[in-house]
């Protein structure tokens, strides 16, 4: 691997595609078949109520709340990588940073500065 090159990651489990078998590829995020087969498990016994989108902060005990953060925040950079491969993209195609920085909710200047 060449330094600065990108490697692709789980936005689940954060595992990279040289440690799983099938690393399947969407919009900006990347979803290991170890993490397909748990969602399905988890789809398939899911318990009849409420539905919660939210993490239910006061079951969560300060270690494991801190204990997260560098997961998310590796995804965090995942997501950054995978967003400057699709500004590439645009740019390669002759897209002028007006459209991009449009396209990203900001002004062409802060798009040239953040991904030039």
């Amino acid at each position: 691997m060449t330094k600065g090159s990108v490697v692709n990651r789980c936005s689940f489990c954060n595992r990279s595609a040289e440690d799983v078998d099938t690393l399947v590829a969407g919009a900006g995020v990347y979803i290991c078949d170890a993490c397909v087969a748990l969602s399905a498990e988890v789809i398939k016994n899911k318990p009849d109520g409420p539905k919660r989108t939210t993490p239910v902060w006061e079951g969560i005990d300060d270690d494991t709340l801190l204990a997260h953060l560098p997961r998310i925040d590796a995804i965090r950079h995942q997501v950054d990588d995978d967003l400057r491969c699709w500004v590439g993209e645009a740019r390669r195609r002759g897209m002028s940073w007006d459209r991009v920085g449009e396209a990203l909710g900001m002004r062409r200047q802060s798009a040239w500065e953040r991904f030039s």
